[in-house]
């Protein structure tokens, strides 16, 4: 497919609740845990965006920009939508929305490309990751053509991304991983430890 018909995404917009503060500003191994992600995936595409609703610090780069929830309290579907409507209001030819979180700091450029690599645009208008029979509802590809759909489901009260992702028809990219996860994510202060580890041991 046409990387050039695709907004890179990252959601960091959520509350961090369970960490306790903004983990997109949380440093590791010296470097910002949003940093991680942008790093693997600023060269991907023509842009990304940042979906946040803080100032917050990251990366400089011309090709990154930053856009607020367009509702708060919405979760990752509200950035979804956010993400859409920026990409509308610019009048752009985005197509898709690739979407990524902002604490999977071991997450690499050559997953995206393969998951890319084996998206059918024809079968659906929206792609999620399974790897380890683990499905990552964050990590997907969304036709900007579910914008419409999506807003009318967040005005309901729809909410979930696995249940709105169902309801809608996804289709899944498998892969595998023998060793290390890839999509280890940093939820809590202990999970930030695990991740200091990790790094130390590589």
């Amino acid at each position: 497919m046409d990387h050039n018909n695709i907004l890179g995404t990252v959601l960091a917009g959520g509350k961090s609740q369970r960490f306790g503060e903004d983990k997109s500003q949380v440093k590791l191994d010296g470097k910002l845990l949003i940093d991680f992600i942008l790093s693997e995936i600023v060269d991907e595409f023509k842009e990304i965006l940042i979906v946040t609703n803080n100032q917050i610090a990251f990366q400089k780069s011309k090709k990154i920009s930053t856009t607020k929830d367009f509702k708060k309290g919405q979760g990752p579907l509200g950035g979804v939508l956010s993400a859409m409507k920026w990409a509308k209001e610019k009048n752009s030819n985005y197509k898709w929305i690739s979407t990524f979180p902002v604490d999977t700091p071991f997450f690499k450029k050559e997953i995206l490309k393969k998951f890319l690599s084996e998206i059918n645009i024809e079968e659906s208008k929206l792609f999620f990751i399974k790897s380890n029979n683990t499905r990552h509802n964050i990590f997907g590809m969304w036709s900007i053509d579910l914008m419409k759909k999506l807003e009318e489901d967040l005005n309901k009260g729809h909410k979930k991304v696995e249940t709105w992702a169902n309801s809608i028809g996804v289709k899944i990219i498998n892969m595998e991983f023998m060793y290390e996860d890839p999509f280890f994510n940093i939820n809590t202060k202990d999970d930030l430890e695990i991740a200091k580890k990790k790094i130390k041991n590589d």
